[in-house]
């Protein structure tokens, strides 16, 4: 048993263990009443029941409850400060997960009257869709007040007739670029002493369509009684008007605009890579049941104890132990080994793994709702509810900003006219200078093209950066972590060492022998094989009958030799000499796995396979250092022995091998605490960490759930 299941066995007799304690306590979750069916203008009716049965079983819980209606990251400052001080709820929205998250320890939360609060500013808080977390781990069992289902809303007219790159932010880019185009022709026909009449009508348009998303923000930031940075916005972009300058106050709406549908564009592709994550699972299972009859049920279904079988090439729909069967299985998305793990009786399998060649019976021991794929997703929704430090400072800053500014513009027409008997009309002019130089426009003007200088350039050399946010926290970053398969390494398992056992054959004749074998088997190991034949431009001799032989390689005949290919056994390993045995153990000691080539039942031969480190890895890793980084540490899933060969190669000091999604987000949050930390990575299980470092990092061909949600990708 590796090290990897031991650590599951004890991740899952610790969850069973919470779970019973936790029983005797009136914290579970039971599905609540569905709320009758609604409109979408529906959102103001509230179901106090199904409210306060809810909130009644979430006490002592975090609980993440879904909201509608958030326009921008404004809006997560709105109903953050209507939790604080009017309802005195220990928690906060986020506008990029699309939920608000509260903290409600001893305290039952109102959650009916903070749906009708919330409703009357334009939110939908869909407290029935609500489900909680645990404080201390997140990736204990849950379940929802009732099943969350995914709804995928029909697109609209305008987004099916935009190209894609268009309709992937909506009509809110689409208005914004017309308005910007109108703005363009309103200021040409002004600069050539054009009528009033003619550029007027352009730029009043300009104004309407560049601002549908943010002048809905700034209304809800008044109603609530409070300024925003969307307020200030549009009363500079007044003065501006004022002043006899209308094409800067519209080029004013235009940037803050532009802004704001970026934000939807990248929104709504993150939202879509959480969509893609949950695909990893199948959606059906094939359930035996007691007489032995196969039959489809929902992945959803699947409970404790129910015997499941898999396919070849199948993905296991839930968490188990194997019954029967024996196959090699790519669990790569999940613990992020490189190499296929032999699965055996009694071994644990993970929902989202790639079965081999052969048929697995296993039985459950979780929920597909519980297995450590859910658990993963549920770390990334929870990851992206936490604010780091630098949001929290912003948000302090914000809010005592715009208040600022607009006192002092007050002072500025009010004071001087008072003491000094100075003119109204001139200070109140110069009031409005101040009020439009005041406004963030150095920010919205030369922070925008800084960004698309640094993304351009980025871009130019093979990296995608979005937005400013992650250029700026990249500059702070001085930890960095690596996923280890696909990021360090290649990711496709390489032969590194050909070691003939008898003087009768060269390397390249075992190459070439255990390639026709090879040639007609489908392991990863294999096509390791063919390859480095290929390579070589060997003649690869015909072969015949040849078979697989689960869980042990695969054997066939070239002219009148058996020759086989698979694991070295504890019967070659006696037939070899001591300089032949400790030359194969200091192979394997570098993590790298060993495959014995036989002729008549002689051995011939020994491959070292292992995926290898990427050539511009170790300068990559030397570069860092010199740039500054204090850490450069490892995350990976793989086996420790792997690790460590791979991480003294490279120049690496710090390794954490025999990692689940949860250890590595645990790593992430303790480096988080000393230094900013920018995790690197390629797979479905460096999401959570991904997700909950200061800058996540995409490299080479992610999967499809990493290259929208993260700030960057290589």
């Amino acid at each position: 048993m590796t090290r990897l299941q031991s650590r599951m066995e004890k991740t899952v007799s610790r969850h069973e263990q919470q779970t019973q304690s936790a029983s005797a306590e009136p914290l579970s979750l039971q599905p609540a009443p569905s709320p009758p069916p609604t409109s979408p203008d529906a959102g103001q009716d509230v179901n106090p029941a199904a409210a306060e049965s809810c909130q009644h079983r979430c006490l002592g819980r975090c609980l993440i409850i879904p909201i509608e209606g958030m326009q921008s990251r404004r809006c997560e400052r709105i109903i953050n400060r209507m939790l604080k001080t009017r309802h005195k709820i220990t928690g906060w929205a986020s506008y990029a997960a699309g939920v608000v998250r509260i903290e409600s320890t001893n305290v039952i939360p109102p959650l009916a009257e903070l749906a009708d609060t919330l409703a009357k500013r334009g939110y939908r808080l869909l407290y029935q869709d609500a489900w909680p977390c645990g404080h201390d781990d997140p990736t204990q069992p849950t379940a929802p007040c009732h099943d969350r289902v995914a709804t995928k809303q029909k697109p609209g007219l305008i987004n099916r007739l935009l190209p894609a790159s268009i309709s992937a932010a909506g009509a809110p880019l689409a208005t914004v670029l017309v308005g910007g185009l109108l703005l363009a022709i309103g200021f040409v026909l002004r600069l050539t002493g054009q009528p009033m009449w003619a550029w007027i009508p352009p730029l009043a348009i300009a104004a309407v369509l560049t601002s549908l998303q943010t002048f809905p923000s700034a209304v809800r930031s008044l109603l609530n009684v409070t300024l925003d940075v969307d307020v200030l916005m549009f009363v500079a972009a007044a003065g501006a008007t004022w002043l006899g300058h209308a094409e800067e106050g519209v080029f004013l709406l235009f940037l803050f605009g532009l802004g704001t549908a970026g934000e939807h564009m990248a929104l709504g592709r993150a939202r879509h890579a959480i969509e893609a994550l949950r695909d990893v699972a199948p959606e059906n299972a094939r359930l035996i049941d007691d007489d032995g009859n196969e039959r489809m049920i929902p992945a959803a279904n699947v409970r404790i104890d129910d015997q499941l079988l898999v396919l070849p090439f199948e993905r296991f729909p839930a968490d188990g132990a194997v019954i029967a069967g024996r196959s090699a299985v790519d669990q790569a998305a999940i613990t992020g080994e490189s190499i296929p793990v032999e699965k055996d009786v009694g071994d644990i399998v993970f929902a989202g793994s790639i079965n081999g060649d052969s048929q697995i019976l296993f039985r459950a021991t979780r929920p597909a709702g519980d297995s450590t794929l859910s658990r993963l997703i549920r770390l990334v929704e929870v990851a992206e509810t936490e604010k780091s430090p630098a949001q929290q400072l912003t948000d302090r800053v914000e809010r005592w900003y715009v208040p600022t500014v607009l006192a002092l513009t007050i002072a500025v027409i009010v004071i001087p006219p008072l003491a000094w008997n100075e003119s109204w009309s001139e200070w109140f002019y110069r009031a409005m200078a101040f009020l439009t130089a005041a406004s963030p426009c150095a920010i919205a003007i030369g922070g925008p093209a800084a960004v698309l200088c640094g993304i351009a350039r980025s871009a130019r050399i093979g990296v995608l950066i979005k937005g400013g946010g992650p250029l700026e926290t990249l500059g702070r970053v001085r930890a960095v972590c690596f996923d280890k398969t696909g990021t360090l390494t290649a990711g496709k398992p390489r032969v590194t060492n050909i070691v003939p056992l008898t003087e009768t054959v060269t390397p390249d004749q075992a190459l070439a022998w255990a390639a026709s074998i090879e040639a007609e088997t489908t392991h990863p190991l294999a096509a390791a094989i063919v390859t480095a034949a290929r390579d070589r431009n060997l003649t690869i001799p015909d072969a015949r009958d040849v078979r697989q032989i689960t869980g042990m390689g695969a054997e066939g005949y070239i002219n009148d030799d058996e020759i086989t290919v698979g694991r070295l056994t504890e019967q070659l390993s006696a037939r070899m000499t001591d300089a032949q045995a400790q030359e194969i153990a200091d192979i394997a000691a570098q993590g790298r796995t060993i495959v014995c080539l036989t002729r008549n039942g002689e051995p011939l031969a020994v491959f070292g396979i292992a995926d290898e480190p990427r050539p511009e890895a170790k300068e990559t890793v030397a570069e860092l250092r010199r740039q500054g980084m204090t850490h450069v540490s490892m995350l990976t899933g793989d086996r420790q022995a792997v690790a460590e060969a791979i991480a003294a190669r490279l120049g690496i000091d710090r390794v954490y091998a025999d990692l689940m999604p949860e250890d590595k987000l645990r790593a992430i949050e303790e480096l988080s605490n000393e230094h900013e930390t920018a995790m690197v990575g390629d797979g479905v299980n460096d999401a959570p960490a991904l997700a909950r470092a200061d800058v996540g990092i995409a490299v080479g061909e992610p999967a499809p759930t990493s290259p929208w949600r993260l700030p960057m990708s290589f």
